[in-house]
């Protein structure tokens, strides 16, 4: 059982449980007792109630589980899924942000190409990652390591978790809109497969940056969407209060985007979100990209560009009957 972790305000039913767990636990640790049944029976308890708790969360709570600090990160999961990881740094121009990571390292023994946003676990080192806000530097490094992975013919695995680009004048300065424009435009053309998955929260053109992808994952409690619901309803309603409201407007969750043809799989969470068991859920993210990139490595890259190009082109256009077909998209 992991440590106590910090309860979300939807979680408050817990509350007490948790308490007694602890309670035991410190008696357990202070004498000889026995209290293995009492603690089975309680954490027993407290699983099913958290079970029930989470199969039944509305978009806002969602926010809150994509939010949690004890989160797993890009960094986290790459720890956990592969080998040899070796981090690149720089954009090339003078600059290395550290709100967006990348690298080179092995899933299966295969090399392929890392990125994804890197939020920090407490205030400091969320200053140093700037709240996992890119840059322009940030978005430049990546495409400069996608290209290397083109050249080189190196899958590319995104991982997804930012609030949003930075949105500072420097940033505006330094051409934020130009450096995430090039990114969506590059990839298209990349020759290699793209797998993207959203592991927490994806803000807006923030996440896009790195997310024109083959394949679009997101786990359970993961939010996608074009704005945060605090600022929709800001300008919606003018009133930051009614961000519950304008995330069910929204539409941000994986179930959501899946019924709308965006998100190609859902990954399941452990009871009580990826923060509860980060090793079962990086196993979970291991055998879906392993499945993926086994299916992608199989076309030809002409075959990889045209799907990636259809897969977008089919997003937001709708007929009679639904969804638009593959067929009616025009081809490359």
């Amino acid at each position: 059982m992991p440590a106590r972790r910090p309860l979300l305000e939807f979680e408050k039913p817990l509350v007490e449980l948790e308490q007694q767990i602890e309670q035991i636990r410190q008696l357990a640790r202070d004498s000889e007792v026995d209290v293995s049944q009492q603690l089975l029976q309680l954490e027993s308890l407290a699983a099913r109630r958290r079970e029930e708790i989470f199969s039944g969360l509305t978009p806002a709570q969602k926010i809150q589980v994509a939010r949690h600090p004890q989160r797993p990160s890009t960094l986290d999961y790459i720890q956990l899924i592969t080998d040899g990881f070796h981090e690149l740094h720089g954009d090339r121009r003078g600059s290395d942000d550290r709100a967006l990571v990348g690298g080179i390292g092995r899933l299966n023994g295969r090399a392929v190409l890392l990125l994804g946003h890197q939020k920090g676990r407490d205030t400091k080192e969320n200053v140093a990652r700037n709240f996992g806000m890119a840059s322009p530097s940030g978005y430049r490094k990546a495409l400069r390591l996608m290209r290397h992975a083109h050249r080189f013919r190196l899958p590319i695995l995104c991982f997804i978790d930012t609030p949003g680009a930075y949105a500072g004048l420097r940033a505006e300065e330094e051409g934020q809109g130009e450096a995430i424009a090039a990114n969506l435009r590059e990839m298209f053309g990349l020759s290699v497969p793209v797998i993207a998955t959203v592991i927490g929260e994806g803000g807006s053109g923030g996440a896009l940056g790195i997310g024109v992808a083959d394949r679009l994952l997101m786990f359970e409690h993961s939010v996608y969407t074009v704005a945060s619901p605090e600022a929709c309803a800001s300008i919606l309603w003018r009133d930051a209060a009614k961000s519950a409201e304008a995330a069910q407007a929204l539409r941000i969750t994986a179930q959501d985007l899946t019924r709308l043809g965006i998100v190609d799989e859902i990954l399941d969470e452990p009871c009580g979100g990826n923060h509860w068991a980060p090793t079962e859920a990086a196993e979970t993210l291991k055998s879906a990209l392993s499945r993926h990139l086994t299916e992608l490595l199989g076309l030809s890259p002409e075959a990889l560009k045209e799907q990636r190009y259809g897969k977008y082109r089919r997003i937001g256009q709708f007929s009679h009957d639904g969804l638009a077909s593959p067929e009616s998209i025009p081809s490359v």
